[in-house]
């Protein structure tokens, strides 16, 4: 088993339907405030569609530098440039040199990218932080990736390659053919559908990482750390012919407890992955009892995709980031652990703690 440093979140940035910072995002959460609503778009019985959005009248402008380079990209990337941008900033304020990023984006789709290749040097021109791009890369792995990032960033630390870095998702499901494709499986939540179903969303999210007990040459304390990361893969996904045994999830928790140091404090607060869909809450099942010894009776359970709708690739990091403003303010009890799925066969969970040191 390959052990990971820990990292110190020393920064957070989010942008999301119910607040545009962390700390409000936060806020509004922890309060309770929801954001979805019916949008002007119709399913296929010509029902309301109800998403959680960020409103176009917060969104920054396009960037002029970007109006040609940005010429022929779909309205999906452009639309994720514009969410990213100000979480990025937020995120990596008081940055004084480019960071590598590594950035979770959805899962790639049989009918095309929506998302181009140019992605990140947009990003970096709308946002004006400082990136150094031959260092960062992107995670195609939807749901999950925001989490499997995260691993990356512990893996580029550990080599000393570099002494910070910027790890993050940006997604959003404000997409007619998107929307209609769902809508055709019948995964999206109606007011009056019975099945279970999920409500999109959009959204971002980015974090700012040093590896542990480094961070005290900076100005700022550390929001929360790092101390574990797991992944697994799904044979049985929601697209596949394997059958459906929660495999995946179960496998990426066992390894982030193995991978915890001794001694291991159980776990009093979950961040999970839950957007409605039963299949999700299945493998959650099989997971917790697989490794039910390593959590606290009672322990508090978070899903905040019910205020947000599913924010698809910054789900993880936004969760991440709640859960590190909940350590830091003292109102979460760690420590926390944070996972996801994605449609396909990724899965990824993170544990984070209060910084007492």
């Amino acid at each position: 088993m390959t052990m990971l440093p820990a990292a110190d979140i020393m920064g957070a940035g989010m942008v999301t339907p119910v607040g545009l910072t962390a700390r409000t995002a936060a806020a509004a959460i922890r309060a309770g405030i929801s954001r979805v609503r019916e949008t002007r778009l119709r399913d296929s019985q010509l029902r309301p569609l109800i998403a959680g959005l960020v409103e176009d009248e917060y969104l920054p402008p396009l960037d002029g530098e970007l109006l040609d380079s940005m010429r022929g990209m779909t309205s999906r990337h452009r639309r994720m440039v514009l969410l990213a941008a100000g979480a990025l900033q937020e995120a990596a304020a008081g940055s004084e040199r480019p960071l590598p990023l590594i950035l979770a984006l959805s899962e790639s789709y049989p009918w095309g990218e929506p998302v181009g290749a140019a992605f990140l040097e947009h990003l970096a021109v709308q946002s004006r932080v400082g990136l150094a791009l031959s260092a960062s890369q992107v995670v195609r792995q939807g749901r999950a990736g925001g989490l499997v990032a995260v691993q990356l960033a512990l893996e580029l630390l550990a080599t000393r390659r570099a002494e910070q870095v910027l790890v993050g998702g940006v997604d959003t499901y404000w997409d007619a053919f998107l929307l209609a494709k769902l809508d055709s499986e019948e995964r999206l939540k109606a007011q009056d559908r019975l099945t279970d179903g999920f409500i999109p969303g959009e959204g971002a999210a980015f974090l700012l990482l040093k590896r542990a007990r480094e961070a005290g040459r900076q100005d700022r304390a550390p929001m929360a750390r790092i101390t574990s990361v797991g992944t697994g893969q799904e044979p049985g996904h929601r697209y596949s012919s394997e059958p459906y045994l929660g495999e995946g999830l179960a496998q990426s928790f066992r390894q982030l407890f193995e991978r915890l140091p001794v001694p291991r404090t159980k776990v009093r607060c979950v961040y999970a992955g839950l957007n409605g869909e039963s299949f999700w809450a299945k493998e959650w099942g099989v997971a917790y009892l697989r490794n039910s010894q390593h959590f606290e009776l009672g322990f508090r359970l978070e899903h905040p995709a019910e205020y947000t709708g599913d924010m698809g690739a910054a789900l993880g990091p936004a969760m991440l980031a709640l859960g590190a403003v909940g350590l830091q303010r003292g109102y979460r009890q760690g420590p926390c652990l944070v996972w996801s799925s994605s449609d396909r066969e990724q899965r990824a969970a993170v544990m984070i703690q209060a910084v007492t040191q």
